[in-house]
Protein backbone atom coordinates (compact mmCIF):
# COMPACT_ATOMS: atom_id res chain seq x y z
CA UNK A 1 0.00 0.00 0.00
CA UNK A 2 1.12 3.91 -0.91
CA UNK A 3 -0.55 6.38 0.47
CA UNK A 4 0.49 10.37 0.03
CA UNK A 5 -0.09 13.00 2.94
CA UNK A 6 -0.47 16.33 1.91
CA UNK A 7 -1.74 17.84 5.22
CA UNK A 8 -1.43 16.75 8.69
CA UNK A 9 -5.04 16.55 9.31
CA UNK A 10 -5.35 13.53 6.74
CA UNK A 11 -3.65 11.53 9.45
CA UNK A 12 -6.62 10.44 11.28
CA UNK A 13 -7.37 8.54 8.04
CA UNK A 14 -4.65 7.39 7.06
CA UNK A 15 -3.99 5.95 10.34
CA UNK A 16 -7.59 3.69 10.11
CA UNK A 17 -6.95 2.95 6.71
CA UNK A 18 -3.41 1.73 7.57
CA UNK A 19 -4.52 -0.40 10.26
CA UNK A 20 -7.46 -1.93 7.69
CA UNK A 21 -5.36 -2.95 5.48
CA UNK A 22 -3.45 -5.07 7.95
CA UNK A 23 -6.37 -6.15 10.45
CA UNK A 24 -4.62 -9.89 11.14
CA UNK A 25 -1.35 -7.50 11.90
CA UNK A 26 -0.32 -6.46 15.45
CA UNK A 27 3.64 -5.44 14.44
CA UNK A 28 3.94 -2.11 12.59
CA UNK A 29 7.96 -1.65 12.17
CA UNK A 30 8.37 2.68 11.37
CA UNK A 31 11.36 3.45 8.83
CA UNK A 32 12.55 7.14 8.37
CA UNK A 33 14.37 9.95 8.59
CA UNK A 34 14.39 11.89 12.09
CA UNK A 35 11.46 14.83 11.60
CA UNK A 36 9.54 12.57 9.03
CA UNK A 37 6.30 12.11 11.43
CA UNK A 38 6.41 8.32 12.58
CA UNK A 39 5.03 9.60 16.22
CA UNK A 40 2.95 11.40 14.71
CA UNK A 41 1.42 9.04 12.86
CA UNK A 42 1.80 5.77 15.99
CA UNK A 43 -0.48 8.37 17.66
CA UNK A 44 -3.29 8.59 15.54
CA UNK A 45 -2.52 4.63 15.10
CA UNK A 46 -3.14 4.90 18.94
CA UNK A 47 -6.00 6.86 18.86
CA UNK A 48 -7.64 4.65 16.12
CA UNK A 49 -7.29 1.49 18.14
CA UNK A 50 -8.77 3.27 21.37
CA UNK A 51 -6.45 4.32 23.73
CA UNK A 52 -6.72 7.32 25.40
CA UNK A 53 -3.00 7.77 26.85
CA UNK A 54 -0.84 10.58 26.37
CA UNK A 55 1.40 8.84 23.34
CA UNK A 56 4.73 10.43 23.08
CA UNK A 57 8.05 9.11 21.73
CA UNK A 58 9.83 6.78 24.69
CA UNK A 59 12.69 8.04 23.44
CA UNK A 60 14.41 7.51 27.03
CA UNK A 61 12.76 4.79 28.14
CA UNK A 62 12.49 2.75 25.12
CA UNK A 63 9.17 1.65 25.44
CA UNK A 64 5.74 3.14 26.46
CA UNK A 65 3.09 0.72 27.54
CA UNK A 66 -0.66 2.51 26.83
CA UNK A 67 -4.18 0.78 27.15
CA UNK A 68 -6.71 0.40 24.83
CA UNK A 69 -10.40 1.08 26.02
CA UNK A 70 -10.97 -2.62 26.44
CA UNK A 71 -7.95 -2.87 28.53
CA UNK A 72 -5.20 -4.20 26.00
CA UNK A 73 -1.93 -3.11 25.72
CA UNK A 74 -0.54 -1.47 22.98
CA UNK A 75 3.44 -1.20 22.94
CA UNK A 76 5.20 1.78 21.47
CA UNK A 77 9.22 1.36 21.04
CA UNK A 78 11.76 4.02 20.39
CA UNK A 79 15.06 2.52 19.60
CA UNK A 80 16.95 5.95 18.99
CA UNK A 81 19.16 6.14 21.93
CA UNK A 82 19.58 1.99 22.03
CA UNK A 83 24.11 1.50 21.75
CA UNK A 84 23.58 -2.05 20.72
CA UNK A 85 21.28 -4.82 20.42
CA UNK A 86 21.69 -5.72 24.19
CA UNK A 87 19.70 -3.26 25.25
CA UNK A 88 16.65 -4.86 23.51
CA UNK A 89 17.29 -7.72 25.30
CA UNK A 90 17.89 -6.17 28.76
CA UNK A 91 14.51 -4.98 28.19
CA UNK A 92 12.66 -8.26 27.38
CA UNK A 93 11.81 -7.55 23.77
CA UNK A 94 10.41 -10.97 23.26
CA UNK A 95 7.65 -10.87 25.42
CA UNK A 96 6.68 -7.79 23.75
CA UNK A 97 7.45 -8.53 19.97
CA UNK A 98 5.58 -11.59 20.73
CA UNK A 99 2.47 -10.71 22.81
CA UNK A 100 0.38 -10.50 20.11
CA UNK A 101 -0.86 -7.26 21.15
CA UNK A 102 -0.39 -3.70 19.01
CA UNK A 103 3.59 -3.31 18.88
CA UNK A 104 4.86 0.12 16.87
CA UNK A 105 8.47 0.56 16.52
CA UNK A 106 10.44 3.53 15.67
CA UNK A 107 14.57 3.70 14.25
CA UNK A 108 13.93 -0.46 13.80
CA UNK A 109 16.83 -0.29 11.45
CA UNK A 110 18.67 -0.64 15.45
CA UNK A 111 16.96 -4.10 16.41
CA UNK A 112 16.05 -5.42 12.38
CA UNK A 113 17.43 -8.67 13.36
CA UNK A 114 15.32 -9.08 16.30
CA UNK A 115 11.75 -8.74 14.32
CA UNK A 116 9.09 -11.22 14.39
CA UNK A 117 9.28 -13.41 11.02
CA UNK A 118 5.70 -11.41 10.05
CA UNK A 119 5.88 -8.03 10.96
CA UNK A 120 4.43 -4.56 8.62
CA UNK A 121 7.58 -2.30 7.53
CA UNK A 122 5.95 1.36 7.23
CA UNK A 123 8.28 3.75 5.33
CA UNK A 124 7.95 7.30 5.29
CA UNK A 125 9.52 9.59 3.25
CA UNK A 126 9.23 13.02 2.73
CA UNK A 127 10.03 15.63 -0.46
CA UNK A 128 8.88 19.14 -0.73
CA UNK A 129 5.94 18.98 2.17
CA UNK A 130 4.48 15.44 1.07
CA UNK A 131 5.09 12.55 2.65
CA UNK A 132 4.73 9.38 1.26
CA UNK A 133 3.94 6.47 3.18
CA UNK A 134 4.53 2.62 2.38
CA UNK A 135 3.58 0.05 4.05
CA UNK A 136 4.36 -3.74 3.10
CA UNK A 137 3.72 -7.32 4.79
CA UNK A 138 7.17 -8.60 5.69
CA UNK A 139 7.51 -12.68 5.78
CA UNK A 140 11.02 -14.01 6.86
CA UNK A 141 12.01 -17.21 6.68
Amino acid sequence: MKIEIKDIHELPVVAQNLLDSFPDDRFFAFFGKMGVGKTTLIKELCAALGVEDNVCSPTFAIVNEYRRRDGEPVFHFDFYRMKSVTEAYDIGYEEYFYSHCYCFTEWTEKVEELLPERYVRVDIEEHDGTRTLTATTIEQQ
